[in-house]
């Protein structure tokens, strides 16, 4: 899988075919915990930005184009002869994950995130749509920091649903530092950092229109449901990610 870098960020260009297939074959072999990120510009920026949030980013396997823009910069270096046409949205690929293992009862899902209510608001939601997807085990993890027993606590949860495919709703950059920092203990399975997923999949907060979302302009309708949250986020990063992605092209 070609990775190329996007404001220093080993991004993949893949679609979800290609990402499905490689959780799946990762989730089989039962080897070690992988961490996949579904990077939008937010998260390129940040790790551009801060030094921290870079070197846990630099702990993940895989890092999928989540954004318009990333998907932009990646084709900005592709040949003419072979360009992505769609981004790999959290989200949808939550959904393509969940389809593809309806016939696959030994490999689990464990959703990791979230309040109770959202959680049984997913299950029910992933019962319906996917009812012979196997939702092995879930969790709504206390709020701030978690200390050792918190931790463990988790790591046991996981271990005991035996799942493999381990969704990771925390959001952004708990659920990276958290996936990182922890990798090298973390039961065996694929570890995917998927944000609102959770909230969208759960109806608590609505996904902005597809022809908003192909033409890259869904930060604009998330900023118009929560202005107060995502104001500064939007505003601050998406403006770093230009500026870094401008001064890469000038001077690369």
């Amino acid at each position: 899988m070609k990775r190329l870098s996007v404001i220093g960020l080993p991004v993949a260009a893949t679609d979800y075919r290609e990402a499905v297939n490689w959780a799946l074959e990762r989730a089989a072999a039962k080897d070690r915990a992988y961490a996949v990120e579904a990077a939008n510009t937010h998260v390129a920026a940040l790790a551009r930005h801060d030094r921290e949030f870079g070197k846990s980013m630099g702990r993940f396997d895989l890092i999928l184009p989540d954004g318009m823009p990333l998907i932009w910069a990646i084709n900005d270096q592709l040949g003419r002869d072979f360009k992505l046409k769609e981004r790999v949205y959290g989200p949808t690929l939550m959904l393509k994950c969940m389809e593809a293992t309806a016939k696959r009862p030994d490999i689990g899902h464990f959703l990791l995130g979230g309040s109770q209510s959202t959680l049984e608001k997913l299950e029910a939601f992933f019962s319906n749509k996917f009812p012979s997807t196997n939702i092995a085990g879930s969790y709504s993890p206390p709020y701030g920091q978690w200390d050792i027993a918190e931790q463990e606590r988790i790591e046991e949860k996981i271990r005991q649903s035996g799942a493999s495919l381990i969704w990771v709703g925390l959001g952004c950059p708990k659920q990276e530092h958290w996936m990182a920092r922890h990798l090298d203990r973390l039961p065996e399975g694929v570890y995917f950092g998927v944000g609102a997923a959770f909230a969208f999949h759960a109806g608590d907060v609505p996904q902005a229109p597809s022809f908003l979302q192909k033409s890259g302009l869904e930060w604009l309708y998330r900023l118009a449901m929560e202005p107060r949250r995502l104001l500064r986020r939007y505003v601050v990063f998406n403006s770093l990610f230009i500026f870094f992605w401008l001064r890469d092209r000038m001077d690369p």
